[in-house]
This record gives structure tokens, sequence and C-alpha cells, in this order.
């Protein structure tokens, strides 16, 4: 074990950011391994000494100084023991030196093993830290290969100087949104998990928390606190509702999030395949609240109702479509926007 070896730890520290104490760790644990396969009887008496100033690591095989051996593994004579040491006497116990050069290929096999082993886990440690600090957080990532079978994409994902992959499942892709190898695409981090195969990173491009992210990156108001995303309603690749607030009597909080001629809600549109984003100002009335949560369309009176979060909304009879929306669209998001079950009637009905 000699300067060279030192040298690599090194190495592995300055590339990998694996701690020489961890190694050294994991080499203490693989030479005991490798001493195990050869010698069972004696690992309970095996001894590391490492010597970081010298660049040595000596193994010894700690025996009993006895009149007569019986366990060859564990005990020897007086006359071998002075070979070690010139003051031996019986009873003391003495470091015999274990020369590793003499592992045979299965105990040398282990330690490799368990070397290796300890690197992996030290490098999975070290994304699954990274990437769990990232959670709730958007990354950057390159489309590695498509999965024909489930149309499930494969993506590359970095943070700082961490690179893992991860899995963008069907039903958490934009729906309608085509995804080629090499595509650079924006992807929500939902959870982190430990798995037997290392960090396993879930992402999403569906999640209302990529909007939310995504409007922090491009509207400074939001970015500092001055501008509050209270509520998103999201059906993604169709349209998203979302209700801001400004902390600002000063600053108008729908003005801040379109930005200049529609700059800012734009290039978000565009990252989201054509999403369409409704922005409207959130209120403390609910009746408020739900008016505006219904636009583009009219409403002429909202009622709160006595069971549960419930509403009866009365809209102009020439915008009772427009307030369903398509396929019930825009009473769905506004419903779930709000958190109020809506019921919407015709002003000739009501």
């Amino acid at each position: 074990m000699n300067a060279e070896f030192f040298a690599a730890i090194e190495d592995i520290e300055r590339e990998k950011g694996i701690p020489k104490a961890y190694m050294l760790e994991k080499i203490n644990q693989a030479l005991l391994a490798a001493f195990r396969k050869d010698n069972p009887e004696a690992a309970d008496n095996v001894a590391i000494v490492v010597d970081e100033d010298k660049k040595k690591i000596d193994m010894f095989v700690q025996k009993t100084v006895v009149e007569e051996v019986t366990e060859g593994a564990i005990e020897l004579t007086l006359d071998e023991a002075k070979r070690f040491s010139k003051r031996a006497a019986l009873g003391d116990v003495i470091n015999v030196p274990v020369e590793t050069k003499k592992f045979g290929r299965i105990a040398a096999q282990a330690a490799k093993q368990v070397i290796i082993q300890g690197i992996r886990e030290a490098e999975r440690g070290m994304v699954f830290e990274e990437f769990t600090s990232k959670e709730h957080e958007i990354l950057t990532g390159v489309v590695s290969r498509i999965d024909p079978r489930t149309g499930g994409a494969l993506i590359k994902i970095s943070s700082n100087s961490e690179f893992t992959e991860a899995m963008l499942a069907p039903n958490e892709c934009i729906r309608g949104e085509v995804l080629t190898e090499g595509m650079r695409i924006k992807v929500y981090v939902v959870e982190v998990r430990r798995s037997t195969r290392g960090p396993q990173v879930l992402i999403s491009r569906t999640h209302p928390g990529l909007v939310k992210r995504l409007f922090e990156l491009e509207v400074p108001e939001i970015y500092d606190g001055t501008v509050s995303v209270m509520s998103i309603a999201r059906e993604a690749g169709n349209r998203t509702k979302m209700a801001v607030w400004s902390n600002d009597p000063a600053v108008d909080p729908i003005g801040a999030c379109v930005g200049p001629k529609g700059g800012r809600v734009a290039s978000i549109v565009e990252e989201l395949g054509g999403e369409k984003i409704d922005i409207i100002k959130y209120s403390e009335e609910p009746e408020a609240y739900i008016a505006a949560a219904l636009s583009p369309s009219e409403v002429i009176s909202v009622t709160l109702l006595d069971e549960g979060k419930s509403c009866r909304v009365v809209v102009p009879d020439t915008q009772l479509s427009l307030a369903i929306g398509k396929e019930g669209q825009n009473a769905r998001l506004a419903a779930k926007l709000t958190g109020y079950k809506i019921d919407i009637k015709p002003e000739s009905e009501s």
C-alpha cells in the first residue's frame, strides 16, 4: 500500500467528490473481506493501521504467545514471537504482519467488489442529496430515448455537477406534444425516492407546479414576492387557470404576469406547446373570486349555497356555453381553482 495508492484515493475525492475518509473506511472493509475469505478462523483477530503521513496501510493478525500451539490461526510459540518482538513473553498478544500480496484470487476479487460497491453507494448518495434539494423545482433535461411501446421518454437531467436519468411517464407528458431524441425540455421534479438501483427522480410536464415555476422564472414580481400565485388549475396540453394577487397596491398582478405586449406569458405558452393560460385576479370575497374564475364569460350574479362549498352562478343566455366551456372545461377548471362546486344557470331560467 504505497504512495500511489493514496494518490488514487485523492484523485477519487477530486473527481467524484467522495471523501478520502469514506474511501479509507471502504478499503478497511475490503481488506477484512479479503482476509476472511482465506482465513475465516482468524477473522476477529485482524487489525488495520492507516498512516496517512507515511502513506502506509498495514494489516496485522493479533496472535497470543503460548507454550503449545493448538490454534495456529490465532496462536504462536515464544520462538516464533521473538521474530516479531524480542521482548515477547508468554501470554503477550503479538501483531503479525499480513502480506496482502499473498491474498488468493477469490479474496482479491471480494476486496475489489467491496471497494466498487462503496464508490457506487457514495455516488448514489451524492446524487440523492443533490436532487432531493431540487424537489418541486424546474430542471432542464435532454431526451435521450423514446420508448416506442409506451411513448414514455428517458430524460437525462443535471443539477450542478450531478447527472441522472429519469423516466417521463406517458401520463406525465403534455397531450399532443411530440418529443424527439436530443430535444431539450423543462421538467418539474415531483419527488425523489431511494431505490435499490439508486435514486429515482419522479418528473412531470403536466404538474401545475411546472406552470408556477415557469412564471417565477419569467416574472420578476413573482420571484421577489411582490405578486403571489394563490391557486392553479390545469388540464395539461389544453388550458390552465391561475389566480394571482399583488401584495403592492401599485402593482397590477395580471399585467405583471402578462408582461409588455404579452411577452412573458407568450414564452410560457410556447414552452407548454400552445397551452392556453387564463390569469385572473384572486379575491378574498368568494363571489368575486368565482366570477373572475369563470372568465372569459360574463357573470350576472354568484349566490353561495348552504350545503358545503357550493354556489349558483347566473350568466347571460348568450354566455352559457362560454361559461361552461368545451366539454365543460371552463366550469371544471373554475371549480378546481376556487374549491367551490359551481352550478351555472342561464339568466332566463333563474
